[in-house]
């Protein structure tokens, strides 16, 4: 299969990038390395800093990247660098955002944003700079048109939501790295894969009001099947198995999983419930259940008084990939240069990266208290 031609936008000088880290979220296919190949012309990676020095050396060479600096620092003291992608572990990525927005340099960053909302309020203080946050999902296009459709009406009045955010997690999956940190305390899969379905359901239904959740160790000892490590027994002390109910108000409610312990699965990603119909978002990839596109549409009136599954029209004539699909994370950097051509202001936000990040604590709270815990943040969707 032929690679896709470089993906072009503009005539202004291209967008300096330095990347921090380099594990597989910067080499891996969905990662970011492969989609900013093909952004040469709008993107330039000047450079690139990780903890392993001859790591960072050998995705240097793969990727064609002209610079490898001593850490950070280096990295932030260099004149060819306006923005840089932070793909650190999660428990770095405040500190090491700080001083990349610190420097002066705009900010693309894996997620979650920070640890705390005390600290993504510090970091959205630094006036002048973008912060762009993953995950990517906001700019996909059945994501955007899931909530153009139910703003317009398309399923009536929204009464609650399913939304699918889980897997076996990487002791499951032949994971070519040591997966041990997946499941060390302070990670876990409610920040590692909630994020997703907590940034899906949020992006088409808006800011949620409150959350109640559950959550705990389905098993104190995981063992890794497959891959380089094998056999390797896991200690779990972070919660693995997580389940949020969130409150939108007005009688609106979503459940979403989070949790490691997903092995398979044939549900979509989200299902809508509406009085009016039904909207679900397919699996990428999934043999789609109705007509092959990503989104089915139920509707109580399809034809006068006749209730079925049709096709919205707005994705009648979509074929083939979407930007996002052929870019993958580098979606993110791409937006960030568009936002900066445009005046505009990314749409995957600190904002909308603090009101997830305080749902995710906000639910280990109510799970450790059996409590519903009101949300204090918002965004502008």
């Amino acid at each position: 299969m032929a690679m896709p031609g470089p993906v072009t936008r503009g005539s202004q000088a291209p967008l300096r990038v330095g990347i921090l880290g380099a594990g597989m979220i910067a080499t891996v296919e969905p990662g970011y390395l492969p989609g900013l190949r093909l952004l040469r012309g709008r993107v330039a990676v000047t450079a690139i800093a990780s903890r392993t020095r001859a790591r960072a050396e050998q995705v240097a060479r793969d990727w064609d990247i002209p610079v490898v600096c001593d850490g950070l620092g280096e990295m932030l003291a260099r004149g060819d660098v306006d923005a840089v992608v932070n793909l650190t572990p999660i428990a770095a990525h405040y500190e090491t955002s700080l001083r990349i927005l610190a420097a002066g340099k705009h900010l693309v960053t894996e997620k979650p944003l920070a640890s705390t909302l005390a600290q993504v309020g510090g970091l959205d203080q630094l006036a002048g700079l973008l912060i762009v946050c993953a995950p990517m999902d906001i700019l996909k296009r059945e994501w955007a048109e899931a909530r153009r459709l139910i703003d317009e009406g398309a399923i009536g009045k929204v009464a609650f939501a399913r939304v699918q955010s889980s897997h076996g997690g990487p002791a499951a999956m032949a994971w070519p790295a040591d997966p041990t940190w997946f499941y060390a305390k302070g990670a876990g899969p409610l920040l590692d894969m909630g994020v997703y379905g907590l940034d899906r359901i949020t992006a088409v239904l808006g800011p949620a009001r409150a959350v109640a959740a559950m959550s705990g160790v389905t098993a104190p000892v995981r063992r890794a099947r497959g891959g380089p490590f094998d056999g390797l027994e896991i200690p779990v002390t972070e919660n693995d198995n997580n389940l949020l109910l969130l409150d939108f108000g007005d009688a609106r409610f979503a459940v979403v999983d989070a949790g490691f312990c997903a092995v398979a699965t044939r549900s979509p990603e989200m299902e809508v419930f509406g009085l009016g119909g039904t909207l679900v978002v397919n699996r990428p990839g999934a043999a789609y259940g109705y007509g092959g596109l990503p989104i089915e549409l139920f509707r109580v009136d399809a034809a006068p008084g006749l209730p079925g599954w049709i096709t919205p029209d707005s994705l009648d004539a979509e074929i083939g990939p979407d930007r996002t699909q052929v870019l993958a994370r580098a979606s993110l950097v791409e937006h960030l240069a568009d936002c900066l051509e445009d005046g505009t202001r990314p749409l995957p936000s600190a904002a909308r990266a603090r009101h997830v990040l305080e749902i995710m604590l906000a639910a280990q709270t109510a799970a450790a208290t059996g409590h519903t815990v009101s949300l204090s943040t918002t965004f502008e969707p």
